[in-house]
Order: C-alpha cells, then sequence, then structure tokens
C-alpha cells in the first residue's frame, strides 16, 4: 500500500515531478508559488538532478528550452506575472515541438495585483499563452492528490506529445495541506528520442532545434502538422468530473478550489430537493466540449463558478452553443466564494429566475 503523507500542493507538485523523472528544474521566486523552487533547491542535488534559480523568468524559460532540446525533462514554475514574463518562451518550445512543464500558481491580477489566489489566467493559458497558433495541455487539479497525479501525467502527455504542459493551480491549491498518496516512480519520458540533440557519434543527420522557419510553404505545414497533433490530443487525452448530474436540472462548471467549494453548495441545494450537479473540467486545454453540450440537453441552466470575471465561461458558452442559459458566481481580486454565496446562486436559479 501505498504511504500516505502531508504535503503542501506546491511540494506535492515538485516531488510527484522527481517520481516521473524529471532532474531538471529552472525557477525564480515568486509568491505563491516558491516552496516548489524551494523544494526543488533542496532536492536535486540530493538525486544528480540540477537546480538553478535563474536571473529571471525569461531566463528561467529559456533554460528549459535548452534543457528540453537535449531530450532531457525540464521544468520551470512561477506565478502569473512571471508567467506572463515566459510567454515567448514558451511559444519557442511550441514552435521548435519541445516538450516541458510550467507549473501556474495563479494570484490576483492584471499587472502585479495582489499575492491571494485567482484563476484569472485562463484566458492567457488556454488560448496559448505566447505569440503564434499553437496550444498547451492545461491541467487543472482540484487537490493536493491531484497536483501530485496531474504533474506525472502532464510531464507524460508533453513527452508523447513533443508540446509543452502546464500545471494550472490557483494560490490556494499550492498552500493548502492535505493527505496525499504519492505515486511510484516511474520514467515518463523514455530514452529513445530521436528529434533531440545529443550528438551524432556519425550515425545519423544533424538534429536543429529551431523555432524560425522563413520559408512560409514550410511554416504553413509545420502549423498543419501541429494541429493535426492537437487534434489527436482533443480526441484522447480530454479530462473531467461528473458529479451528481444524472438528474441534475442545474448544471455548475468549476475546476480547482472553487469546484470543491461547489460540492459544498451542492450538497445543502440537494437537501432542499434542488436537483444541481456538476461537470469539473480537469483539462482545460483540451475542454469538455463534449460532456457539456450533453449537459444542455438535460438541464434547464448552467452557473460558472469562477474566480475571475467569467473568462471560463465563454468555453462554456462555445460548447453549449447557447442552447440554455449560462449565468455565472464571481469574485475576483484574490477573493474566493463561499458555498453561501453559490447556493444562493443555485436557489435563484431553481426559481427560474437570472443568478
Amino acid at each position: 500500500m501505498k504511504e500516505t503523507v502531508l504535503m503542501k500542493g506546491n511540494e506535492a507538485i515538485a516531488e510527484a515531478a522527481i517520481l516521473a523523472g524529471c532532474r531538471h528544474y529552472f525557477g525564480y521566486p515568486i509568491t505563491p508559488q516558491t516552496e516548489v523552487a524551494a523544494y526543488m533547491a533542496k532536492k536535486m542535488p540530493k538525486i544528480g538532478g540540477t537546480f538553478l534559480q535563474a536571473e529571471s523568468e525569461i531566463a528561467a524559460i529559456n533554460m528549459v528550452y535548452g534543457a528540453a532540446s537535449t531530450g532531457k525533462p525540464a521544468m520551470t514554475s512561477s506565478s502569473s506575472p512571471g508567467i506572463a514574463l515566459k510567454c515567448e518562451g514558451i511559444s519557442y518550445l511550441a514552435g521548435a515541438d519541445l516538450p516541458a512543464l510550467i507549473v501556474n500558481v495563479q494570484r490576483g491580477g492584471p499587472g502585479l495585483g495582489g499575492i491571494q489566489p485567482s484563476q484569472a489566467d485562463y484566458f492567457l493559458v488556454t488560448r496559448g499563452p505566447g505569440h503564434g497558433d499553437f496550444h498547451v495541455l492545461v491541467f487543472a487539479p482540484a487537490s493536493v492528490q491531484e497536483m501530485a497525479d496531474l504533474t506525472g501525467r502532464a510531464l507524460h502527455l508533453a513527452w508523447k506529445y513533443r508540446m509543452p504542459a502546464m500545471l494550472l493551480a490557483d494560490g490556494t491549491m499550492g498552500q493548502m495541506m492535505e493527505p496525499v498518496q504519492l505515486p511510484e516512480p516511474h520514467n515518463a519520458f523514455g530514452t529513445d528520442n530521436p528529434w533531440a540533440t545529443t550528438g551524432t557519434e556519425l550515425k545519423r543527420p544533424h538534429n536543429i532545434i529551431n523555432s524560425l522557419e522563413l520559408s512560409p510553404e514550410k511554416l504553413e505545414q509545420n502549423n498543419f502538422s501541429r494541429y493535426e497533433r492537437y487534434r489527436q490530443v482533443e480526441e484522447n487525452e480530454t479530462l473531467w468530473e461528473e458529479y451528481l448530474m444524472d438528474d441534475a436540472r442545474i448544471c455548475i462548471v468549476a475546476c480547482g478550489i472553487t469546484a470543491r467549494i461547489s460540492r459544498n453548495a451542492i450538497a445543502e441545494a440537494r437537501k432542499e430537493g434542488i436537483k444541481v450537479g456538476m461537470i469539473r473540467p480537469i483539462t482545460l486545454w483540451p475542454f469538455p466540449k463534449a460532456p457539456l453540450a450533453r449537459a444542455a440537453e438535460q438541464v434547464d441552466s448552467l452557473l460558472c463558478v469562477e474566480m475571475n470575471m467569467g473568462q471560463m465561461k465563454e468555453d462554456v458558452v462555445l460548447a453549449i452553443r447557447c442552447q440554455k442559459p449560462v449565468d455565472l458566481c464571481a469574485r475576483v481580486g484574490g477573493m474566493i466564494p463561499t458555498p453561501d454565496e453559490v447556493l444562493a446562486h443555485i436557489r435563484t436559479l431553481a426559481k427560474g429566475g437570472n443568478a
């Protein structure tokens, strides 16, 4: 039986990455994710890995680019303003078809904002965090256990599809402590990476890692090929959880900490006879469009619970093709919605009103 340990979310990410075989971490401290870097600073030297605190977030993501180009598992972590600085490097990773893990433990914004939790980076990460046509895999954990489990999954799928992956948590998830069963050590990467720059020994042509392509015809083909891979990701890797949806007339859509809060509100609403359930996206890209479309055929209305001004709501409206009304329960600026606030919105919708 796996040992259960009490860990902070940020520490669970770091340990899970190590257990998955990651041995190269480059980062820069910023609240509320600094524990990821601190954990790596202690652990990596003891296991023959590399920890380097870069001079900036920009330097850190470019170090990840360099390590990834040699076929080595590499990761970085930051919080919202730092992720914004990394966007150019993330685009370069995508343009060079390199796998890497980026951890974003969100804080309020825009600008430097505050250090309290937020979910306001949704648009940034799901629309492609950087310039050009590309996607990154985006995972939204809702527990410390998922912080650990999805870290390994993100690393594995980044390697499988040769694309960056992002673990998107909010500050609450990064700082809270919960019991967690850590995964068994496993190598998520494999050793046969024919695309990597490892030296040819005169046995193969040179590999060139580069996101620059001056031929428009070739660049177009590169993008078409990349989007074919993205189509495969959407078909095979979309994750979500359905909760009490069998008889639901109201569907809550929430991820991360707001999904946990919504569960408490759903329990109270069910006691009052209100048939409400929840669809929790676990991957934000690819977004679980199909289960939401099915839910729209069943329910009377949907309610997005978010710590932003309704960014995920736009994807929900698109997924259900405007079949049913979609309302919003939002707190921003580092404020977290309470179960009572969510319950009040549910009651209003149950009476046929707009929340």
